[in-house]
């Protein structure tokens, strides 16, 4: 099998779509799957396309691209992974960017049934769809050797962009409140990664962006995971702290109530502090449950691989059925923009 990885992968501290595509990539290759980052192949058998704009600087071809090399090699079939939203993105053209760009695919992915049901929102009616959620590296993020708390509570959390909905309002919130109220004298607050120009902490630590076994380890000197992201199609972050032992205090908004329901305590702008006062009261209790932490790496690339699979046992119907086929104007007009 012949597969093509629409993505510009970094090995240097970068976002979520990163660790997916290098998760997937040497999950696939172990499999015996060939992997290429391009369509220079004449003979793919599936394309996983990521984005339709390659100068947002994740994807490495566009969907004009793609329809291009199946005028040349039709039994290639495509696979549009979607990842974020208008939300997300504060972009509000982006879902219909999106849609239309998905007319070239044979089928599609959705991280979260939050980002799905904001497609559909949007306009998105393709029954070709599955929801596979992310997962992260199990042999990388591990969960600490369980021990007692000490006598103070550290939260951490970690992002690599500094969009300010990943979560600002309340890192900001928690950092006055550790400055003025004796009563979280036993909490600290850790932020690793990028933040906004003109952003500072005044008593949190900050560190820059770190990856890896770094980053690893520094996450397991901690309590527990906070995550603050607005419209989160899925994210990565809270699932590598979770992996690594730590109860979650999560943000109701977006996908994150998918990834982390069950494992940690929820919390609104409203509510935070009597939230962060509850995860201190049931630390206890969380803790235990974080070895059950479904969301790895290895399960989703097997969900991928066995829909790769199913995609290409059904070739000769799926290409009978292609969108594009049937929209001779949308594709003219396509390849000619």
């Amino acid at each position: 099998m012949k597969i093509s990885l629409g993505m510009k992968l970094q090995s240097e501290p970068w976002g979520g779509g990163n660790q997916f595509g290098l998760a997937l990539k040497r999950y696939l290759q172990n499999r015996g799957v060939e992997i290429s980052l391009d369509l220079q192949s004449p003979d793919l058998d599936l394309i996983v396309f990521i984005d339709p704009n390659p100068r947002w600087g994740t994807s490495t071809y566009s969907h004009r691209d793609i329809l291009k090399y199946l005028l040349h090699n039709p039994r290639c079939l495509v696979v549009h992974r979607i990842n974020n939203s208008s939300e997300g993105r504060g972009l509000k053209s982006y879902n219909q960017l999106r849609i239309a760009a998905d007319k070239v695919a044979d089928h599609t992915v959705f991280i979260s049934k939050w980002l799905y049901d904001r497609y559909v929102d949007a306009g998105y009616a393709s029954p070709n769809y599955s929801i596979i959620l992310n997962g992260g590296d199990s042999d990388l993020w591990q969960r600490k050797r369980q021990q007692p708390r000490s006598d103070r509570l550290r939260l951490v959390t970690h992002h690599w962009s500094y969009n300010p909905n990943k979560g600002f309002d309340i890192y900001q919130k928690l950092d006055d409140l550790l400055a003025t109220s004796s009563r979280l004298q036993q909490v600290t607050f850790t932020y690793i990664g990028q933040i906004p120009p003109g952003f500072y902490f005044k008593a949190s630590n900050y560190l820059k962006p770190l990856a890896g076994l770094v980053l690893a380890s520094e996450l397991q000197k901690h309590d527990v995971y906070l995550t603050a992201a607005q419209n989160e199609a899925a994210g990565m972050h809270h699932i590598e702290g979770a992996l690594c032992g730590l109860p979650l205090l999560y943000r109701e908004s977006g996908a994150l109530p998918e990834y982390c329901h069950g494992f940690g305590v929820s919390f609104t702008l409203e509510n935070f502090e009597q939230k962060l006062q509850e995860m201190m009261d049931t630390y206890d209790n969380w803790l235990v449950r974080m070895k059950d932490y479904p969301h790895t790496a290895e399960r989703m690339s097997e969900s991928y691989y066995q829909l790769f699979l199913e995609l290409i046992e059904r070739r000769e119907e799926i290409i009978k059925r292609r969108r594009w086929q049937r929209q001779p104007i949308w594709l003219i007009k396509t390849l000619l923009s």
